[in-house]
């Protein structure tokens, strides 16, 4: 698309086909058969003609440079205040847009411009689909995040309680509020239209940043299952009840990994429900190199995922956080450190977030800040790509991979708890139809189920009382389609668990010695993996035998949401068994917003019980916000969460250190 008004290009653009490829000096595009279209595998093969393009386009330049993206770059700013279209920091400081605008949808809860705070949800609709036309009219690709307020308590994104996730699926007390929402975006999007009619193309990214614990669709506070059904659910819902066509959708767990797509693919909701692969990162290091190299590898891993898969990989979120403008040429490293990499450089963008102007962080330098020299340096690179150096983005003609038929269990999901003698089985098979659909339990006999006015073969399971003990089952369900069996199954924990007394962590008794159910229960940072211990323990029947490996960073963690008030306690307790090694243990309580640490070492291979008080605790060295804080009465009032840390002391790189009865006393 062209500009609002004419500008030189400052380099040349980056179009499609054989002679921009031999002009760049890189290899050709393959021409396919016979002259006929080249093919796109899409999430929806009744995509519109223009989103066929986008995403032909994403992946036909990969490796030609990475496209720049700013969150509300035309909406909130240092430089203007009021939204015309026109202005944005990002023009005021380089003289061009970024190629990527980035949307959210607290625009539709009239909680950002240009979003209406107040208004109708008519007119919040209709100020999401003229960001997407304002953007577009300036040349650049439209993406949509999605920070959705709290469906159980009423609370904001950051609001982590009522299991949200289980209530909004089918069959949840909040489902019809999810649909309710899912038609506000379906609404907005196919808005988004042009002069001509033409809908304008959207990727859209909802439960982005799933494998951290601060929305309440991250980890721990549900399941990877639950996690992939409502992914599910909302890819079905958009593209098949609404029929919205000029979408794809992108998957973007946030750092880090340590380049193990292990963490990664685990809340992955499938091929068949992703066009994008994203990943994003902030450094609160001012530009380490351990930061650099670590972002670097994830992305890699990325690239390496998506290209396997033949979708789209990119860096769909990053920013500097901490003290603002330590590293003045913090996007030059970064910009350089993707470059230098075969794999990382072949991300298709890098987003940003927004200017929200007054006292908040500028994640673009506006005109005068301390990185705009970096930042217009960052712009005249080559490899950056910005508005003016798009060309063709719609322009291709193409044609789509037909979907294949898929079957999956939307419920009950995989490690879901079920505590009353009747739950639905419900089954979704999409692209393609079957005579009979089954359920089964425990390799039982099948079930014969029914197809519903929601669209799934439903059917109730009645479960024998006894079996309430908690207990885990397979339910297992099937169809034939065109002569082919498809099949998925979930494990499913029966029954009761009884509560932890006041200011417990974890005892590790409740998981039913199930080491995937453990593991969901935390998030995960860099390599580790959690399983039960039944050997190294403090009492009961489990410990927590926890694994690191440091071969590819220095630190792991895991993490769980504790949402308590704290204040009758002193001190912090668990039983630990080191392992000889020179590494260490980091204690990290948050509370009232503040990170407060206190270590350990693991060189003690006797087990013992580990008293740390909580007046010996002090802030996370990099939590420099908080650096002056006690955690005393009026941070233990609000203590939400706990993780657990290992660090790297120079030897030893990977071993195994057990822990139980974490908790406060």
């Amino acid at each position: 698309m062209p500009h609002s008004s004419p500008r030189a290009p400052r380099r040349t653009v980056i179009a499609m086909g054989a002679a921009a490829a031999a002009a760049a000096g890189l290899p050709a595009v393959p021409a396919s058969a016979a002259g006929r279209p080249p093919s796109v595998d899409l999430v929806d093969d009744k995509a519109t003609r223009e989103t066929r393009a986008l995403f032909h386009y994403l992946r036909e330049t990969q490796g030609r440079g990475i496209m720049f993206g700013h969150e509300h770059s035309l909406s909130d700013g240092f430089t203007f205040t009021q939204m015309d279209g026109h202005a944005s920091d990002v023009e005021a400081t380089t003289g061009d847009y970024p190629a990527v605008f980035g949307w959210d949808t607290l625009i539709l809860n009239g909680f950002q411009k240009p979003g209406v705070h107040g208004g109708t949800v008519a007119e919040n609709i209709a100020a999401l689909s003229y960001a997407f036309k304002e953007s577009d009219a300036r040349g650049g690709i439209n993406i949509l995040s999605a920070h959705m307020y709290n469906f159980v308590t009423g609370g904001d994104f950051w609001d982590v309680n009522g299991r949200v996730v289980s209530q909004i699926l089918p069959g949840g007390a909040k489902h019809a509020d999810f649909n309710e929402f899912l038609d506000r975006i379906a609404a907005g999007v196919k808005g988004a239209k042009r002069a001509d009619g033409t809908l304008i193309p959207v990727i859209f990214r909802p439960f982005h940043e799933n494998t951290g614990g601060w929305f309440w669709w991250g980890a721990g506070h549900t399941t990877s299952a639950e996690f992939i059904e409502v992914f599910r659910y909302t890819v079905e819902y958009l593209r098949d009840t609404k029929c919205v066509r000029n979408l794809l959708y992108s998957y973007s767990p946030n750092s880090a990994f340590g380049g193990d797509p292990t963490n990664y693919m685990k809340t992955y909701p499938g091929d068949e429900f992703v066009d994008m692969l994203g990943y994003d990162a902030y450094d609160n290091s001012a530009g380490s190199a351990e930061w650099l190299a670590a972002t670097v590898t994830d992305l890699a891993m990325v690239v390496g995922l998506a290209e396997e898969r033949g979708k789209i990989p990119a860096f769909t979120e990053f920013g500097e956080s901490g003290e603002e403008g330590r590293d003045l040429t913090w996007f030059t490293d970064l910009l350089g450190a993707l470059k230098a990499d075969p794999a990382a450089s072949r991300v298709s963008h890098m987003l940003t977030w927004a200017n929200f102007g007054g006292t908040n962080r500028a994640y673009v330098p506006p005109p005068g800040h301390a990185l705009e020299p970096d930042f217009v340096a960052y712009h005249q690179d080559p490899f950056s790509l910005f508005a003016s150096d798009l060309d063709g983005v719609y322009d291709a003609r193409t044609s789509a991979v037909p979907n294949a038929p898929f079957l999956h269990l939307a419920t009950p999901t995989d490690r879901q708890r079920i505590t009353a003698a009747q739950t639905t089985i419900r089954v979704r098979l999409t692209a393609g139809t079957s005579r009979k659909v089954t359920y089964a339990i425990a390799g039982g006999a099948p079930v014969t189920l029914r197809l519903d006015s929601a669209g799934y073969h439903s059917g109730t399971w009645s479960i024998d009382p006894s079996w309430l003990d908690n207990r885990k089952v397979t339910v297992t369900v099937s169809a034939k389609v065109n002569g082919t069996t498809h099949t998925d199954s979930a494990d499913v924990l029966l029954g009761e668990v009884v509560p932890l007394p006041a200011g417990w962590v974890d005892d590790f008794e409740s998981y039913a010695g199930d080491d995937p159910s453990l593991s969901e229960a935390y998030s995960h940072v860099n390599g580790n993996t959690t399983a039960h211990s039944t050997e190294h323990r403090s009492g009961g029947n489990y410990g927590l035998a926890y694994s690191y490996d440091f071969t590819s960073a220095g630190y792991t963690g895991i993490g769980k949401s504790v949402g308590a008030d704290w204040t009758a306690f002193s001190d912090f307790k668990t039983w630990m068994q080191g392992d000889g090694s020179t590494n260490g243990a980091t204690f990290q309580i948050v509370a009232k917003g503040a990170y407060f640490e206190y270590n350990v070492g693991l060189g003690d291979t006797a087990a013992r019980e580990v008293t740390a008080p909580f007046a010996d605790f002090r802030p996370a060295p990099w939590d420099t916000g908080h650096a002056d804080e006690l955690l005393d009465a009026e941070h233990l009032a609000e203590v939400s969460a706990f993780y657990l840390y290992l660090g790297y002391g120079g030897a030893q790189a990977t071993g195994t250190v057990y822990f139980d009865d974490i908790r406060a006393e």
